[in-house]
């Protein structure tokens, strides 16, 4: 018996082997037809092959060349490439040789995160028109294939695309925003990698050793290790039955139902367009005949490390100029343990990724649930917001403030432009080193003074303002008389009251006859905060609080 056994696995060594031996040089994903490769910086390269294969890789006028390992992979690091709007090709020979075609050279963007980044741009606001004009051979667009992985990926699913009405439509609405916002200022090429999933977790998009090294998620990570025999069993049904019928399903939506579906939608824009110079009432937007197939809801989406495995690490240490991240809703049941897990999250990112302290811009949740505006007990979205802009003391970050757009009745809202935009203002600011107005006002400091508690901030730009929310990247101002909103108020009893405030220069002076004695103050502190206090380059103001009082 032992005998046989030596014998099959010979065999079957030998058969592996020989699979091995003559393998084709093959690329992962991230890499193909009309991709775009960042520029200024030295590109790594990577593939599989033979063991012991010759690998010589052209992009331009860089080369480099390398062996292949005894695990069949290699990898090579080209000298970086300037800027090019005209296409090259990369070439990767050995005993066979793949050619890459269509490739600019510009920024490369990953946009990550959960659904309110997964959300797609045929589902924002005036869609029919957005998407009219979403035709830009310079924007370059690869969207991950959603998955979950106990065990380290090298590779995902995937593919680079030009940017067009179709394919711009099922793209990440905020991530096309922020792209098109940074095309229409910088003219250079942008590619938006895409790799979200709806309902996950920070600590999903982090590696184990990134989780390990935060000593307040050692309980997490242990319970997720003890558990993970069941957890596997669980993302087998999903990844062999779920989710194949959900592609079949998708990619015969595609082919029956959209065409004829972007026919009416062109249709239906021309009919807005005569209506509207008619004077006459709008027609109503057509739906498609057949609702487009959502992905099954995956388990252990919020479970440690897996999304960072399947979806995260196929794409290191490709050269990218920064990440815009948008997630935090489902974090949202222990705001106290996110303060560690975002921040955790970013650190091991930049660790992975090689290529220090990239810019990272992330986006602060909306305002939700149809809450009042001042809760007495509020919600632990207000402290989830005050994670993320805690977050903000993590090096070369910038947060948008979105909880005046958001919609209170639905956590997935349609209003993406905003958010889009104001993430190009961060990279802008970050990664482009402009002096430009990129952040609403954030807290600073107080002081008690004879008049109530005096708050100071930074990011107040051109000055503080009473303004009201926008249906671009930014507000206008407030009609006069108008005050300001949510502010409340507390003396040592910890008892807050809604406030009196008004703009001094440039600070918020809070006051309330109700606490002659005040100590503490708060604004936006609610699920779905009311606030208008922006800086006069139209940003809104953060959520925040001036205590640490906890109930």
């Amino acid at each position: 018996m032992n005998h046989l056994r030596r014998c099959c696995g010979a065999l079957l060594f030998s058969i592996a082997f020989t699979a091995v031996a003559c393998a084709d040089v093959k690329m992962p994903a991230i890499f193909g037809d009309h991709m775009v490769l960042q520029r200024d910086r030295a590109l790594p390269i990577w593939g599989w092959a033979s063991p012991g294969e010759s690998i010589t890789v052209t992009a331009g006028a860089a080369t480099a060349s390398t062996a292949t390992g005894p695990d069949g992979k290699w990898s090579v690091k080209l000298n970086s490439l300037p800027l090019s709007s005209d296409p090259i090709i990369v070439t990767v020979a050995g005993t066979n040789t793949v050619t890459i075609s269509d490739v600019l050279v510009g920024d490369v963007w990953i946009c990550a995160g959960q659904s309110n980044m997964g959300f797609p741009l045929n589902g924002v606001d005036d869609a029919a028109a957005v998407l009219k004009d979403a035709t830009d051979d310079q924007l370059r667009l690869f969207t991950v294939t959603p998955a979950l992985s106990f065990d380290v990926k090298d590779d995902c699913e995937g593919h680079w695309e030009r940017c067009t009405p179709n394919n711009a439509g099922v793209f990440s609405a905020v991530g096309y925003f922020f792209g098109r916002g940074l095309r229409s200022h910088l003219k250079i090429p942008v590619g938006l990698v895409h790799s979200s999933l709806g309902g996950s977790s920070a600590q999903a998009w982090t590696s184990h050793g990134g989780l390990e090294k935060h000593p307040e998620l050692h309980d997490m990570l242990a319970a997720f290790d003890r558990d993970q025999p069941k957890l596997r069993a669980m993302n087998q049904t999903y990844d062999t039955v779920t989710v194949p019928k959900w592609k079949e399903d998708d990619q015969a939506w595609r082919r029956d139902v959209m065409p004829a579906y972007q026919i009416e939608l062109k249709k239906w824009s021309a009919a807005v367009a005569a209506a509207q110079a008619a004077g006459q009432p709008l027609p109503p937007k057509p739906l498609p005949s057949a609702t487009h197939p959502a992905l099954p809801a995956a388990p252990n989406r919020m479970a440690p490390t897996l999304l960072y495995n399947a979806m995260a690490a196929p794409l290191i240490p490709f050269a990218i100029k920064g990440v815009a991240w948008y997630q935090g809703e489902n974090n949202t049941a222990n705001p106290k343990l996110y303060r560690a897990e975002f921040p955790a999250m970013i650190q091991d990112w930049r660790n992975l990724w090689g290529q220090g302290d990239f810019p990272f811009l992330f986006v602060q949740i909306a305002n939700n649930r149809n809450a009042p505006p001042i809760q007495t007990n509020p919600g632990k979205w207000a402290a989830t917001r005050e994670a993320q802009l805690m977050a903000l003391s993590e090096p070369n970050t910038a947060m948008v403030v979105t909880t005046d757009v958001g919609d209170p009745d639905n956590v997935h809202y349609h209003n993406k432009l905003p958010v889009g935009e104001r993430l190009a203002l961060g990279a802008r600011h970050l990664a482009y080193g402009e002096n430009i107005a990129y952040s609403g006002p954030l807290f600073d400091r107080m002081a008690v003074t004879a008049s109530g508690i005096r708050i100071t901030f930074t990011q107040a730009g051109s000055g503080l303002m009473v303004g009201i929310p926008p249906h671009g990247p930014t507000a206008g101002p407030a009609p006069p008389q108008t005050p300001l909103k949510d502010f409340e108020i507390a003396g040592a009893d910890h008892h807050f009251v809604p406030a009196d405030a008004r703009i001094d220069g440039d600070a918020v002076v809070v006051s309330s006859t109700q606490v002659p004695d005040p100590v503490a103050v708060r604004y936006g502190w609610a699920d779905n905060p009311q606030g208008n206090l922006y800086n006069r380059d139209g940003l809104p103001a953060s959520p925040f609080r001036t205590d640490d009082w906890d109930k």
